[in-house]
């Protein structure tokens, strides 16, 4: 994002160092932050509300370098000052009329300074409890490729609702209003597209053509594979992504139910299921995964989703300021409630049917460690070939039994899935 000196202004730079600055507080997520600064000063224009939003994650991304150039106290203004010079590479003339002379004398100091290498966690750009964590299940030079990559950000993904069209036809469109887009590589509904062009008014969204989701999280709704006719359970909806997309997948027959513990969540889903024609989705708000509500689907459905709630860590080039709010205690409670809520969604499950768990993480006590202990405790389910189940659709990825996706290997947010069948009754 090389900007020009005459496109930005005192006052944009003002308004980033504000945004950052409540953003590091890390008391919201900065998506949450950024909004509402945007609605409380309405009169920033879109090109103004990129450069401060890509300003603010650049930064966000790259904090224990920027620290370690500028000290660990640096304000929220010197730290943007330095990323502006350092990690964007602005030239000295950009800087005129932006900062005064002693900011640029401190600039070029800045731009000359250089650094030790450091330690693993300083050359990962993340807490070194992190770094720890995930050196546990691979070796150095892999981590920080797999860091560098979580570093950039995410292309923009779109799945293509089959209900009201399919992929060419989109992609043709797209094509006569000039965006550029390409099918995904895996999904074989997945669209991404070359830049972030705003999509909310093209007459495709409007309409429900399309979707924004991430070609990993697409892959989960395949791994369930829910037909025709089906009951259907969506255990931990949340904002409905994968709901959309079962429902479509079922050619909005048979029964699907939205599960979620916030109110709010789902009353936003309601008029996305209406843009994406789906009349089989039962939302159902519930206090707990052993609500009452979830006892009466007790063996009676064919397919249940886990997407369980989770540390989120595979999702940094979207939400980079989550391994800053993340910690050890953090990922200990997300670890007790996956087991919970794992081990209540599989009672919904009937002879032969299947359960999917899933999570965003990159943590192997979030996954493989859920996935283990819960096989163990149960030997009425088996587990079934991810690889197999996604080969069968025409999907020729490779990842093993169990779904591991990698933004450094697949381009795709780090998503985990294990595919688990009911074989039957016995406790």
């Amino acid at each position: 994002m090389a900007r020009h000196e005459e496109a930005a202004s005192r006052g944009l730079l003002i308004h980033a160092a504000q945004v950052l600055g409540a953003v590091l507080t890390f008391e919201h997520p900065a998506d949450v932050v950024l909004s509402r600064h945007f609605r409380e000063n309405r009169e920033i224009g879109h090109r103004d509300r990129g450069f401060i939003a890509e300003a603010v994650y650049g930064i966000v991304r790259r904090l224990r370098w920027l620290r370690r150039l500028v000290g660990d106290d640096a304000r929220p203004r010197a730290l943007l000052l330095a990323w502006l010079a350092r990690g964007e590479g602005w030239p000295m003339r950009h800087f005129e009329g932006l900062a005064s002379a002693t900011e640029r004398d401190w600039i070029t100091e800045i731009k000359a300074r250089e650094l030790d290498e450091g330690s693993l966690g300083e050359r990962a750009d993340m807490p070194d409890w992190l770094a720890e964590r995930l050196l546990a299940t691979q070796d150095e030079a892999a981590l920080l490729e797999l860091a560098h990559s979580l570093n950039r950000p995410a292309p923009l993904d779109l799945r293509v609702n089959v209900l009201k069209s399919d992929r060419d036809k989109v992609l043709d469109a797209f094509k006569v209003n000039g965006i550029e887009a390409v099918p995904c590589p895996y999904s074989p509904q997945g669209i991404r597209l070359a830049g972030k062009p705003a999509l909310q008014k093209h007459p495709l969204f409007l309409d429900g053509s399309f979707e924004v989701q991430d070609e990993g999280s697409q892959l989960l709704g395949f791994l369930v594979q829910p037909k025709r006719g089906e009951l259907v359970v969506d255990f931990c909806a949340g904002a409905g992504g994968k709901t959309l997309q079962l429902g479509a997948l079922m050619r909005s027959t048979g029964r699907l139910y939205a599960f979620d513990v916030s109110e709010k969540r789902l009353a936003k889903l309601k008029p996305r299921f209406a843009r994406a024609g789906l009349s089989n989705v039962h939302p159902v708000l519930i206090a707990h995964e052993r609500d009452a509500k979830v006892k009466r689907l007790a063996g009676k459905a064919d397919r249940v989703l886990v997407d369980a709630p989770c540390s989120g860590l595979g999702t940094l080039r979207r939400n980079p300021d989550l391994k800053w709010r993340q910690t050890p205690e953090s990922v200990a409670e997300m670890v007790a409630k996956q087991g919970a809520i794992l081990d209540s969604a599989a009672r919904l499950v009937k002879p032969g049917g299947r359960l999917v768990y899933a999570t965003c993480s990159l943590l192997a006590e979030e996954n493989d460690a859920i996935v283990d202990a819960f096989l163990a405790a149960h030997p009425e389910f088996r587990q079934v070939s991810a690889a197999e189940v996604l080969g069968k659709q025409g999907i020729a990825l490779d990842t093993g039994e169990r779904l591991r996706l990698s933004p450094r290997v697949h381009d795709t947010d780090g998503f985990f899935a294990a595919v688990l069948e009911r074989v039957n009754d016995a406790a």
